[in-house]
């Protein structure tokens, strides 16, 4: 049975994406590449907060996740709003908080799930 290629050198009917949208996934992949940036981004899939309240979460002293917050914020992969004297910071893309979601809940399964052996291993 024959490939299906598009146009473009794509396989399956699915098209090569641009220079420029690997260039910003490859972007956005960097900066997730952070443990705790990944943490930040967790911690808000699972709803808004402000700065204190994720520094308490992700455990990491409040100038250091101010400072990745604004790399994340700068990347277009988090908002921010302010409430009164607090920034509230939120993820405002839900195709984002999928993939976290899915890759951070894998490797949690995969974590938790006991590996099968084989015999004599």
């Amino acid at each position: 049975m024959a490939k299906v290629v598009g146009v473009g050198g794509g396989v399956g009917g699915f098209e090569d994406p641009s220079a420029e949208v690997l260039a910003e996934a490859a972007a956005a992949f960097g900066l997730l590449a952070s443990s705790a940036r990944l943490h930040l981004m967790w911690a808000l899939s699972q709803g808004e907060s402000d700065v204190t309240h994720l520094a308490d979460r992700v455990g990491g002293a409040l100038p250091a996740v101010s400072q990745h917050l604004a790399k994340l914020k700068l990347a277009g992969l988090v908002r921010s709003r302010r409430e009164g004297r607090r920034q509230v910071y939120y993820v405002d893309d839900p195709d984002i908080v999928t993939v976290v979601r899915v890759m951070v809940g894998q490797l949690t399964a995969r974590e938790t799930t006991p590996r099968l052996h084989k015999a004599g291993a």
